[in-house]
């Protein structure tokens, strides 16, 4: 394990906060230097959590960066091409230039990222009491959830489907083992210098198919709905996508507008998640074969961002995160994939490692069900992998070694936060 010494809670938020200083372009915060050289949506939404105490003016900068890429649809894009540097899948793929929807002027790709955007700004707005910036954001956030009810709504039942194992944030989890194999076999030997180290047994070429399939029918909706080979409505994306509404909800006065159609559209998705990702636990489920995919990670616990979810789901939940499936056999929370599944590799992105953003939703989550214990204990084991590892942008759960990049922003964001929270600031 890469040694690392002692440092305490002030000197660590010192560190966190030279990362970030280190990743900022100017207009937004790279995920991390070199591999990830632009502006990643899902990152966005954690760093501008994670500076809202410290940065409320580069918090807010982070997002006006993010959603300058989001097009007339009202989809935000999951990642903003903000500098010329290279990177695969690049504008090149994407031609979002070439749509009329687009942002003119500004590169994007054409896939969206979990709506985390709308709990970040309510995050802001709860520790700044900046109300001219929940008005200035407040349209944009309503018109990425109405996209998400409209053109995402696959399945018909109230839940956004993904359309790409890139827009779960949680690119090889083995949830999309099943949905992946059912595709052709793709062989474009595309590389990406330091991707493919990181992610050596990925589908990467089916990946860049699932995008230059949808790049070639127009980004048309009718074409997701009726066409398009893979449709999954994820617990972990509806999840956030619900906490979001809650926050929409309760920003919306601040703003001038309505507060009920939020809470409406609360209510589908927890009803819906019940309906159709329910069993024993909340599992994604294949659209295109039409069941539920049979493996346990930690998105199937983005329910509990809910805060009015039941009370016996969440005990049934909460029992099965903290039991030797999940935490109760690591000795870091939360690994990304239960460990007795045959999936689980603790080497590998997604299938296995702790992530703090993660880590920092489920604690969100425990704060929101009056979980002290269970709070407590995500915010130390957190604090524990990044004080030994540094901000890694994952860790192994069973001994805490660092994995994947160095310096990663949302791991140096989302400390700063819970150092706030331990230091009473």
């Amino acid at each position: 394990m890469e040694a690392r010494p002692a440092v305490d809670d002030a000197a660590l938020g010192r560190e966190a906060l030279h990362v970030l200083e280190a990743n900022w372009m100017g207009s937004a915060t790279v995920p991390a230097p070199g591999l990830y050289p632009h502006q990643w949506s899902w990152d966005s939404a954690f760093v501008a959590i994670g500076l809202a105490r410290h940065r409320p003016e580069r918090s807010m900068a982070e997002l006006d960066g993010l959603l300058q890429g989001q097009w007339a649809t009202g989809m935000v894009p999951h990642i903003v091409f903000h500098t010329s540097e290279a990177y695969f899948p690049g504008p090149s793929v994407w031609r979002s230039s070439d749509h009329p929807d687009a942002p003119p002027g500004i590169l994007t790709s054409g896939l969206t990222t979990p709506p985390l955007h709308a709990l970040a700004v309510w995050w802001l707005w709860r520790h700044t009491a900046d109300t001219a910036y929940v008005r200035k954001a407040f349209p944009a956030l309503a018109a990425q959830h109405a996209y998400l009810a409209t053109t995402r709504d696959l399945g018909g039942g109230g839940l956004a489907s993904i359309v790409h194992p890139w827009e779960s944030g949680m690119d090889d989890s083995p949830t999309w083992d099943e949905p992946l194999a059912a595709l052709p076999e793709i062989r474009y030997g595309y590389r990406t210098p330091g991707m493919d180290e990181r992610h050596p047994d990925s589908d990467h070429d089916r990946y860049v198919w699932l995008a230059l399939r949808y790049r070639d029918a127009g980004y048309r909706p009718e074409y997701l709905r009726d066409e398009h080979p893979f449709a999954v409505e994820d617990p972990m994306f509806n999840g956030v996508w619900l906490a979001s509404c809650h926050a929409l909800a309760e920003l919306a006065p601040i703003a001038g507008f309505d507060a009920a159609p939020h809470r409406e559209q609360a209510a589908t998705i927890r009803s819906a998640l019940a309906e159709r990702l329910w069993n024993g636990c909340f599992y994604a489920r294949d659209l295109r074969a039409d069941r539920l995919i049979p493996v346990t990670t930690v998105g199937s616990f983005g329910p509990l961002l809910d805060p009015e979810l039941p009370r016996d789901t969440v005990t049934a939940l909460v029992d099965i995160l903290e039991s030797a499936r999940f935490m109760g056999a690591t000795g870091y929370p939360v690994p990304s994939c239960e460990i007795r599944a045959h999936q689980f590799d603790r080497t590998r992105y997604w299938r296995g490692p702790s992530w703090v953003n993660t880590n920092w939703l489920l604690r969100r989550a425990a704060i929101l069900h009056d979980l002290p214990h269970l709070a407590q204990l995500l915010t130390t084991g957190t604090l524990r992998l990044v004080r030994q590892a540094g901000f890694r942008e994952c860790f192994d759960p069973f001994d805490g070694s660092g994995r994947g990049c160095r310096d990663f922003s949302w791991s140096a964001a989302l400390t700063l936060d819970l150092l706030a929270d331990t230091l009473g600031s």
